[in-house]
């Protein structure tokens, strides 16, 4: 897959998951990977900079399998967010999907 299509994306791919429950760093990894090829180093600066802009919040959790989980979880700000790019990636899969369809043919757009 096209980096500049995974890059621009991966926050909301992020703020997903997130919004169906809360989720370690470790166990978004997983999930993303499952269905986009990303390294382990993609997912924890869109993490610390969500943190930052105060869309996400932070809590540790005791695990079975080792020591404690940073678990993530959205805030009110990152749930307004979160609906801001979705409703964002929605127009614009929509304009992208349009042009695919129309097989480029910008005289129609107009």
């Amino acid at each position: 897959m096209n980096a500049q299509f995974k890059k621009g994306v991966l926050e909301l791919v992020v703020m997903s998951i997130i919004r169906n429950g809360d989720a370690y760093g470790y166990s978004l990894i997983k999930k993303i990977s499952d269905r986009i090829n990303i390294s382990e180093g993609t997912v924890y600066p869109i993490l610390r900079k969500l943190v930052k802009e105060g869309h996400l919040t932070t809590y540790f959790q005791e695990s079975n399998e080792g020591p404690a989980r940073k678990y993530y979880s959205l805030t009110d700000s990152g749930k307004d967010q979160y609906e801001l790019l979705a409703s964002e990636w929605e127009e614009f899969a929509a304009i992208v999907q349009f042009f695919i369809n129309k097989k480029g043919d910008s005289d129609e757009a107009r």
